[in-house]
């Protein structure tokens, strides 16, 4: 992975921080009675689950979509992603409670790979 591209996601990063503070500000209005830590944790497993692998597997469309448009689309596509592989890894005997722990990383893994790959042929 180049220089570049680094920077890049360094820069948009400070971007799903701030989007994740507001969502766990947007939490903790809705659920003013649920503590701080009990929020975080919830807010903390979504963006583990959808948001991060989304913003990932979506770098691959950097030059054609802007950051907000990738985020959205790349959490609804993290989840689809999740609910299929979930059900036919459950299929295959995986127990569900380690889905969690193995997709976000292998999806994080495909779309760095796809958007080095794009970055390579495009060179």
């Amino acid at each position: 992975m180049n220089k570049e591209a680094f920077n890049s996601i360094k820069e948009e990063s400070k971007y799903i921080g701030i989007l994740f503070i507001a969502a766990w500000i947007i939490f903790k209005i809705i659920y003013f009675k649920e503590s701080f830590i009990v929020l975080l944790k919830i807010v903390a497993s979504l963006f583990w689950l959808f948001a991060v692998p989304g913003y990932f597997a979506m770098i691959y469309w950097k030059e054609k979509l802007e950051f907000a448009e990738r985020f959205v689309i790349g959490i609804l596509l993290s989840a689809a992603i999740m609910g299929i592989f979930s059900y036919y890894f459950g299929l295959m005997g995986l127990n569900m409670r380690y889905h969690g722990f193995i997709l976000p990383p292998v999806i994080i893994i495909i779309g760095l790979i796809a958007a080095m790959k794009k970055k390579a042929s495009s060179s």
